[in-house]
């Protein structure tokens, strides 16, 4: 099994002490089975040599690609050559049925390649009452998330609600067309979607689970994406 993580250049930089790396191996993946990469990668990864792709967080999707120019030039912040490497991975892993885990930026780029859109800055756009950027500790739960199709996937990983990180300045504001909502904030924020149309695994979350590893939700989580991909691994043989 191999599973591929795609970061930033700065989250690549961290190597085996990203969080990200840290929580994938709390469940079980071996050193081995990861790989890390980024907009500077020295080749496009061939999504042939892979059994699942994680999509991590990072800065903000350009809103040109949901038809909006940039309104908050002090606040949102872009990185380009990131955009057009993860629409192109989640392009190819998408046609090829490998499992897909988005988390916070993932779930946003996610939406967006399906059409949906964005809030550029929550703070001036929507009608939040809770505090999406923590100034807490990163793995401190600050809020509740509810679960708003208990048959889905992330139904699998708990029941009814769970308490959550919180690390977003943006969210979802319209929901790309093939995609669920499975999750909401307490003050109505999309906080999980998933594919509407039938697929191995495909499922995002506007939260930082890879943070929270010690808490049973986040592993959860992360031990059905591994168990999907060593499935795929499996077929492959």
């Amino acid at each position: 099994m191999k599973i591929v993580i795609s970061v930033s250049d700065k989250e690549k930089a961290k190597d085996v002490q990203s969080p990200y790396q840290k929580a994938l191996r709390a469940v079980w993946v071996k050193p081995e089975e990861l790989e890390m990469v980024s907009p500077s990668h020295a080749y496009f990864p061939d999504i042939r040599d892979y059994d699942g792709v994680l999509f991590t967080g990072g800065k903000d999707i350009n809103p040109k690609y949901y038809q909006e120019p940039v309104k908050y030039p002090g606040a949102v912040q872009i990185d380009e050559k990131r955009d057009a490497f993860e629409f192109e991975l989640f392009e190819r892993a998408h046609r090829g049925k490998l499992p897909i885990l988005g988390i916070c930026r993932g779930l946003q780029m996610i939406n967006v390649k399906f059409g949906g859109t964005l809030y550029q800055d929550l703070n001036s756009e929507a009608r939040v009452e809770l505090e999406h950027m923590q100034s807490a500790p990163r793995p401190q739960p600050i809020h509740t998330v509810t679960l708003t199709d208990p048959e889905s996937g992330l139904g699998e990983t708990f029941k009814g609600s769970c308490q959550v990180n919180s690390l977003h300045r943006q969210a979802i504001k319209r929901l790309g067309r093939g995609l669920k909502v499975t999750a909401r904030s307490e003050d109505g924020l999309v906080e999980a979607v998933e594919s509407a149309e039938p697929y191995p695994f495909l499922l995002a979350v506007q939260w930082h689970p890879e943070e929270m590893i010690e808490r049973p939700e986040a592993r959860k989580l992360f031990e059905n994406f591994v168990a999907k991909c060593r499935q795929v691994a499996e077929q492959r043989r």
